[in-house]
């Protein structure tokens, strides 16, 4: 029998910390305000939770429309602007249609059951974020592990299932948020389609950030793409999140989702949040070629200084130190310094992997670099 009350050694657990907001958008302080630090951890990763255009929509809304949406979507949750915003993603997406959904947890439970069932076996990614994994078990599919980015490994296990009576689906993301790392999404979209198999990417990091202006790197794929998910509260600075595909699958999804039709609508000031935040990004194509040319310059530096390069191309920076205690320690390093990169530890990420997750932001002010080599080098 398993002993769920076995004690946690202290390099795993984990604590709750409140953080209030400085002067700045990139400024974080405790409550009693004595640490007021610069925030290298959040995915606020083009400083728009903060930007005015996002806050009055913010604003505007919540005065006409009120906090919440006081219903689900298909009773009384529906306001004019979650339609507004659909329309909108789907056009910028260039997918037919959009569904928004509370939390992009339940977007990607929803996303996995729709595709799947239990004569389904679902191929992810190694090192796949915990809601899909979640999304798997409720399904009742058959899951496999594929060796984390590698198309032979996919390759050759998709051959191995080319017998199945039902079409395998193999799930991946543009941008995992602990490795900083990016598939080649091409590939295996080319893969799934020799295959017969559903693809299905979670955008959630590289929506806003990544791709042609921003939209993500499933953006222009030749092959299909049977749904993409995205979230709101990363690069958009809001909350929430949605689904886009094709017209039969997203109806499949209305009438047929429980994570969709058995939860209040999203709010309508973090509606209105992420319209304005979307038409910041269409208006400003260059913001995520401007922010993953400054984190190229950042992993050289990192180098340069002896650390291992971080991988990847976008914003996200895992600094790999190894043992907990030892990223816990560098942690406490960097807050000495006036820096926040929080260490993350397994079950997150694997055993002997711990590591900082240093996060770029558009807004970070000059000199934050040099900062951080510093405080890096002080160890």
């Amino acid at each position: 029998m398993r002993d769920h009350a076995s004690p946690i050694p202290p390099s795993r657990r984990r604590r709750l910390r409140s953080w209030s907001s400085g002067q700045e958008s990139w400024q974080l302080q405790d409550p009693d305000g004595r640490q007021q630090l610069l925030d290298l951890a959040s995915n606020d990763y083009l400083g728009l939770s903060r930007h005015p255009d996002v806050l009055a929509a913010a604003t505007k809304a919540m005065a006409a429309d009120g906090v919440g949406a006081g219903g689900s979507r298909l009773i009384t949750g529906t306001r004019p602007r979650h339609l507004e915003l659909e329309k909108a993603l789907a056009a910028w997406l260039g997918r037919d249609r959009v569904l928004l959904f509370p939390s992009g947890f339940q977007a990607n439970i929803a996303a996995v059951t729709a595709l799947s069932d239990r004569h389904t076996t679902v191929l992810v990614d190694r090192l796949i974020h915990h809601s899909l994994l979640t999304g798997v078990r409720t399904s009742g599919a058959r899951l496999q592990r594929f060796a984390h980015n590698d198309l032979e490994d996919l390759d050759q296990r998709l051959q191995r299932l080319k017998d199945a009576t039902t079409p395998p689906l193999v799930v991946t993301e543009s941008l995992f948020s602990m490795e900083g790392t990016s598939p080649d999404l091409n590939g295996i979209a080319d893969l799934c389609a020799h295959h017969g198999a559903q693809l299905l990417v979670d955008e959630a990091h590289g929506l806003g950030v990544l791709g042609p202006g921003g939209c993500g790197l499933c953006h222009g794929l030749q092959q299909p793409v049977a749904l993409v998910c995205g979230t709101f509260g990363k690069a958009f600075g809001s909350g929430g999140a949605f689904l886009a595909g094709d017209h039969t699958t997203m109806e499949r999804l209305l009438q047929t989702s429980g994570a969709f039709r058995y939860t209040t609508a999203l709010a309508p000031p973090l509606v209105a949040g992420a319209q304005a935040a979307l038409h910041l990004i269409q208006s400003n194509p260059s913001w995520g070629i401007e922010l993953s040319q400054r984190a190229e310059r950042w992993r050289t530096a990192l180098a340069q200084k002896g650390w291992a390069k971080p991988a990847g191309h976008g914003p996200v920076l895992p600094l790999l130190v190894g043992g907990d205690q030892d990223a816990l320690d560098l942690q406490q390093q960097l807050e000495q310094a006036g820096l926040l990169s929080v260490a993350i530890r397994p079950p997150t990420v694997p055993e002997g992997t711990a590591r900082l997750r240093l996060v770029l932001r558009r807004d970070l002010p000059e000199g934050t670099l040099e900062q951080l080599l510093a405080a890096l080098c002080a160890r």
